[in-house]
């Protein structure tokens, strides 16, 4: 979905979340019409049993609480793939560098979205890190990270929380002001997402008015 008029300057990928496909962020991506910004909306590499939605995770686990999926299953394939599309596709063959692609990943999406580091930013809505990622990092990340999630802390809590703030330099953790770690479906709900990318997005047209430039 490359942006309109204009040549694209930021590539965003969109990762759905668990059970879903691509389809339904292509229409996010088109509903945001971000300025100078192509969105590549890609399905989970793997299908989920009988159903007709995708998943990111290298197992199906079964949260035994629940009785549902649980979004943690490992993302050493998702990884592998994102990393190809990053550094092959676009930086290799398009000639992107990493500071001008951005993820946007919702539930296992977002799980997905943060395994990823060194890029231009990061939006996670409703997922914490995966449990593969490393309690800390000396040098921690600087990719900047969004994570949006509800007040009840049911999947971002404070434990995960703190895990994010000792992996990565930058992170800024927005809830609503509900519980429930789901998409935004308000203005309120969706403004720290729009602040994000007008601080983080390039633009051949200049800075700008207010962006902060957080790391590089």
């Amino acid at each position: 979905m490359p942006p309109n008029n204009n040549p694209p300057t930021n590539v965003l990928i969109l990762l759905h979340g668990l059970g879903d496909t691509h389809v339904s962020f292509e229409k996010l991506g088109k509903q945001m019409s971000l300025p100078e910004t192509a969105c590549i909306s890609i399905r989970g590499p793997q299908g989920l049993l009988d159903m007709d939605g995708f998943h990111w995770g290298d197992d199906v686990i079964f949260d035994s609480t629940s009785g549902g999926l649980d979004a943690d299953g490992g993302f050493k394939q998702a990884t592998a793939m994102l990393k190809g599309l990053v550094e092959d596709d676009l930086m290799e063959k398009c000639g992107y560098n990493a500071r001008e692609i951005m993820l946007f990943g919702f539930g296992q999406g977002g799980m997905a979205a943060l395994n990823l580091t060194d890029l231009g930013g990061s939006i996670s809505i409703g997922a914490p890190l995966a449990g593969e990622a490393p309690p800390a990092l000396i040098a921690k990340c600087k990719t900047p990270i969004l994570v949006c999630a509800g007040n009840d802390e049911t999947s971002v809590t404070s434990t995960a929380e703190g895990k994010l703030k000792r992996i990565f330099e930058y992170v800024e953790i927005k809830r609503y002001r509900r519980a429930g770690d789901v998409m935004p479906n308000s203005r309120d709900e969706m403004m720290p997402i729009m602040q994000f990318f007008a601080r983080r997005l390039r633009s051949t047209k200049g800075v700008p008015e207010g962006a902060v430039e957080v790391g590089k």
